[in-house]
C-alpha cells in the first residue's frame, strides 16, 4: 500500500481537498486502484452534529495509524479489489492546535509504513499583494519549517497562487524549502477546478510518483483523462444557464452544501448548462419574516419565484423548517422541479406523526446514534429511470427519522408515491409525486455519490427538468444528444 499525504498550510480553505481528489484522478487514470481518507480534527462523538458555523477543538484520537492502515484496504470500486494507493487529506492547517495530534501520528505513521511507501504533499499559499504584484514566497517557507519541525518533510510544494509562478519564485522557494524545482508545482486560478488534475499532471507530477514510489504505471495516452479535458475544455464554453433555489439553513457559508453544489454542477456540466446558485435561507420564507424583515422576506421570495428548479437539502433542528416546507408547498403548486435531499423531523408531541425516530434510535441522544453508511434502496419507477433501470441502487445514509410506515397508504390514495424503499420495505427512500413534472425528496445523501463524470441521478433529473429537458431525455432511453 502506498500513502499520499496531504497537508495544508499559511491559510485554511487553501485546496487541499481540491488537490487530493486531483491526485486521486490522475492516479486512477492510469489504472491504479485509489482509495481517500479525509481526517478532520474534531472532537465529538460525532462531528456531523455540529453547525457549519461552529469552530471546535480536537483531541488526541486513539490508535490512528491502525485505522488509516485498516480503512485504505477497504475498496471503494465495484469490483471489491484492495487499493493500491491511500491519498490522505489532513484537515486544518500547519500551526493549528487542532492539526497537531495528527501531525505527530502522521510523523510516526512514515516510519512504520517505510518511507517508499509514503509521500508528503503540502499546499501553500505565494500571495501577490497589489501594491507590489510582486509574489511573496515568505508565508510557505515558514510553513515548511513549522512542518519539518513537527517531522514532516514535504516531498511536493503545490503553491496556490492566482498567476503562474515565476521562474525566479520557483527557484527562491526550492532552495529555501530544501526540494528540487521540480518538487515546487504551481496551480494558479484557473476558470474551472477540474482543470487542476490537467496542471498537475503537466507539470510532472505522476512521473514523480513513479520514481518516489515506485509505482509501475505505463505511461501512455488515458481514456479517462482524455474525457476529463474534453469535459474542462467544454465547462468553459457554456452559453446556456439554468437556475437552481437551494433553501437551507446554512446558506451565509456555501461551503456548508459542498457536496450539494457539486452535484448540481456535475449534471448542468452534463447538459451543458451554465449553473447559478441561488441562495435562500429558509428563516426568511417564514411568515414571521414579513413581520420582522419584511425586505428579507420579498427578497427570498424573489429569489424563489425566479428559480427554474428548488432544491431543499438535509437540516437538524426546529430554526427554519417552516421556511423550508414552504418553499416546497410552492414548487408543488406551480409545478417547479423539485428535489429534497435528505430530511430529519421534529416535535415529538405531535398528534400526526407523519414522521417519527427510528426504533432502534436512542432518544434524546444525538451524537453517533444514526442509520449511516451504504444502504440498499429497491426501485419501482422514474427514478429507476434515471438510475439507468437499476433494480435497486446502494447509497449513503445519514439520518435517524423515517416515514411513518403507517401512513403509506393514506399518501399514497392522494398521488404521493413512494417508489423507492428498503429491502424491508419498512423504510421509506424515495416519493415521487404523480402529476407533477419533477418532484422527488430522497431519504439518502445522493450528492456524496455524485462525480463530474457521472452525476447523481437525482441531481441530474432535477437539472433536466429545470432545463425543459427531462421528458425527452426519458423518451430517448435516458440518452442525452449528441451535442
Amino acid at each position: 500500500m502506498k500513502y499520499i499525504l496531504v497537508t495544508g498550510g499559511v491559510i485554511s480553505g487553501i485546496g487541499k481537498g481540491i488537490i487530493a481528489s486531483s491526485v486521486g484522478t490522475i492516479l486512477k487514470s492510469c489504472g491504479l486502484h485509489v482509495t481517500a481518507i479525509k481526517i478532520d480534527p474534531y472532537i465529538n462523538i460525532d462531528a456531523g452534529t455540529f453547525s457549519p458555523y461552529e469552530h471546535v477543538v480536537p483531541h488526541i484520537t486513539d490508535a490512528i495509524q491502525e485505522r488509516v492502515m485498516r480503512q485504505a484496504k477497504v475498496s471503494v470500486d465495484d469490483d471489491g479489489i484492495e487499493p493500491e494507493v491511500c491519498v490522505i487529506e489532513l484537515g486544518g492547517t500547519v500551526g493549528d492546535i487542532e492539526s497537531m495530534p495528527f501531525i505527530e501520528a502522521f510523523r510516526q505513521f512514515q516510519f512504520k509504513v517505510k518511507r517508499e511507501n509514503f509521500c508528503n504533499i503540502h499546499v501553500s499559499l505565494v500571495p501577490q499583494p497589489n501594491s507590489t504584484g510582486e509574489q511573496k514566497t515568505k508565508p510557505t517557507q515558514n510553513s515548511v519549517r513549522e512542518l519539518r519541525g513537527l517531522g514532516l518533510s514535504p516531498d511536493l510544494i503545490v503553491c496556490r497562487c492566482s498567476t503562474p509562478l515565476e521562474t525566479a519564485v520557483k527557484e527562491k522557494i526550492s532552495m529555501f524549502c530544501h526540494v528540487e524545482p521540480e518538487q515546487v508545482i504551481c496551480i494558479q486560478d484557473v476558470s474551472s477546478i477540474y482543470r487542476v488534475p490537467l496542471l498537475l499532471e503537466d507539470q510532472g507530477m505522476l512521473e514523480f510518483f513513479c520514481r518516489r514510489l515506485d509505482l509501475s504505471i505505463e505511461m501512455r495516452p488515458r481514456k479517462m483523462l482524455t474525457k476529463w479535458k474534453e469535459m474542462s475544455d467544454r465547462s468553459d464554453r457554456l452559453l446556456e444557464q439554468t437556475s437552481i433555489a437551494l433553501v437551507g439553513k446554512y446558506t451565509k457559508l456555501s461551503d456548508s452544501y459542498a457536496s450539494v453544489i457539486k452535484a448540481l454542477e456535475h449534471s448542468a456540466l452534463a447538459i451543458n448548462y451554465k449553473l447559478e446558485v441561488k441562495y435562500i435561507d429558509s428563516a426568511d420564507l417564514e411568515p414571521a419574516a414579513l413581520q420582522e424583515e419584511p425586505v428579507k422576506y420579498h427578497e427570498a421570495w424573489q429569489k424563489l419565484c425566479s428559480a427554474d428548479g428548488v432544491l431543499v437539502p438535509g437540516g437538524f433542528g426546529v430554526r427554519g423548517t417552516e421556511g423550508k416546507i414552504q418553499a416546497i408547498n410552492w414548487a408543488r403548486r406551480q409545478k417547479k422541479p423539485f428535489l429534497d435531499a435528505n430530511s430529519t423531523e421534529f416535535d415529538p408531541e405531535t398528534k400526526h406523526p407523519v414522521v417519527i425516530e427510528m426504533p432502534e434510535h436512542n432518544p434524546g441522544q444525538m451524537g453517533g446514534t444514526m442509520r449511516l453508511g451504504k444502504r440498499r434502496t429497491l426501485f419501482k419507477n422514474t427514478s429507476r429511470k434515471l438510475y439507468g433501470d437499476a433494480e435497486y441502487v446502494d447509497e449513503r445514509h445519514r439520518h435517524r427519522f423515517e416515514v411513518n410506515p403507517e401512513l403509506k397508504q393514506h399518501f399514497e390514495d392522494r398521488g404521493f408515491r413512494f417508489v423507492g424503499q428498503d429491502l424491508e420495505g419498512e423504510r421509506m427512500e424515495i416519493i415521487e409525486l404523480d402529476d407533477h413534472p419533477y418532484f422527488v425528496g430522497v431519504q439518502y445523501h445522493p450528492e456524496f455519490t455524485s462525480r463530474p463524470i457521472k452525476p447523481s441521478p437525482p441531481y441530474f433529473g432535477l437539472l433536466l427538468a429545470a432545463s425543459g429537458k427531462l421528458q425527452n431525455y426519458l423518451q430517448k432511453g435516458c440518452r442525452l444528444s449528441p451535442r
